[in-house]
């Protein structure tokens, strides 16, 4: 007996196949979609656990050994003259009380930046057993101090500002002569010299020198001999490695605004209202040299001849570089302001599970 076969005409077979296919993506967006939820789930419950594990950390007592570990950090700003040190220190003074930490000015003999190693002893000594003074925000035209070398168990945290180094020459060279509005009436140790930084450049003075150029990288690279050596490669590598290394964060004065928000973001115990302080202060950021004038592009181009000046715009560039990175990572720009990002990580798959 032969087989019956039902042959379905063509057209029905075609409308049968579109069917099939429509059934299969509409399932695979149903997939699609529990996929989803699922996976939103997963993130709920997530953050539920580690809200469970933060209250119970706060229930136990973590809270106060963290807070209790909050207030032993040390912060040591190394400034470097006229990077708009002060204006970026009256900050840390306005807010001392508010935030409550101590601030302390490293006041050198002759502002002389490398200590003796007795003092450096006693430097370190001071910065980590004064715990009167904890927590404290410490500053001073000093060269960096590794505390590694010193056995000591915590290392204070470093922080800098830089600036363009003719543009910081210039300054400098101005306020020697002239002061600045932030105390007027103070007699400068080149006050009553008329000549401006385009003249002594013309002249070949020493004030204007290339020499005086080096100064950042010292600063970055510390109390070391080879530091001190105008024009050392070596300084200049180690000024870099120290910076990225040692240092939590670098700005650059012309862009100080940016440095003071990063700061309140990361260390907000001590730069909580920072940001709109230096927005809004009466005199947070009005210190400025007085009588300078900006230099000739025949003065500038003078001293880019030298290779003191090629090596510390090489370690201003890499510093500016090294900034923006982290700048780029930490806010975003809408509408010409910037913002701070919000936490961008969060924890999962944590065992053993909660009771």
């Amino acid at each position: 007996m032969g087989i019956l076969r039902i042959m379905m005409p063509p057209k029905f077979q075609l409308l049968a196949l579109l069917a099939f296919a429509v059934a299969m993506l509409f399932l695979e967006n149903q997939i699609q979609k529990l996929e989803e939820s699922r996976g939103k789930l997963e993130l709920a419950i997530a953050r539920h656990e580690v809200r469970e594990v933060e209250q119970r950390h706060t229930m136990d007592g973590s809270r106060e050994q963290a807070l209790a570990e909050n207030d032993d950090v040390v912060i040591i700003y190394n400034r470097v003259p006229k990077t708009a040190s002060t204006s970026f220190t009256n900050i840390a003074y306005d807010l001392c009380g508010k935030n409550k930490y101590h601030v302390l000015h490293i006041n050198t003999t002759k502002n002389n930046p490398v200590m003796s190693l007795q003092d450096q002893v006693r430097f370190v000594r001071n910065v980590t057993s004064w715990r009167e003074m904890k927590p404290a925000f410490y500053h001073g035209h000093v060269a960096f101090l590794d505390f590694s070398k010193f056995g000591v168990k915590r290392k204070p945290i470093y922080i800098n500002v830089i600036r363009d180094p003719i543009e910081r020459l210039v300054s400098y060279y101005y306020f020697l002569r002239f002061g600045d509005d932030y105390r007027p009436g103070l007699r400068r140790r080149k006050q009553g010299d008329k000549k401006t930084f385009d003249e002594c450049v013309s002249a070949g003075g020493s004030d204007c020198a290339a020499e005086k150029l080096w100064l950042q990288i010292p600063f970055f690279c510390g109390h070391y001999s080879e530091c001190w050596n105008t024009g050392s490669r070596w300084a200049l590598e180690q000024a870099k490695y120290n910076l990225v290394n040692e240092y939590l964060l670098v700005g650059v004065t012309e862009e100080l605004e940016d440095f003071v928000m990063m700061l309140e973001a990361a260390l907000p115990r001590y730069f909580r209202g920072a940001t709109e302080l230096y927005r809004t202060g009466k005199k947070s950021h009005l210190r400025k040299t007085s009588e300078k004038k900006p230099p000739t592009k025949e003065s500038i181009a003078k001293l880019q001849q030298s290779d003191i000046w090629k090596m510390e715009n090489e370690f201003y560039e890499f510093a500016l570089e090294q900034f923006q990175f982290v700048r780029a990572h930490a806010v975003r720009e809408k509408d010409g302001e910037l913002y701070l990002l919000a936490q961008n990580f969060f924890y999962e798959k944590i065992y053993p599970k909660m009771n």
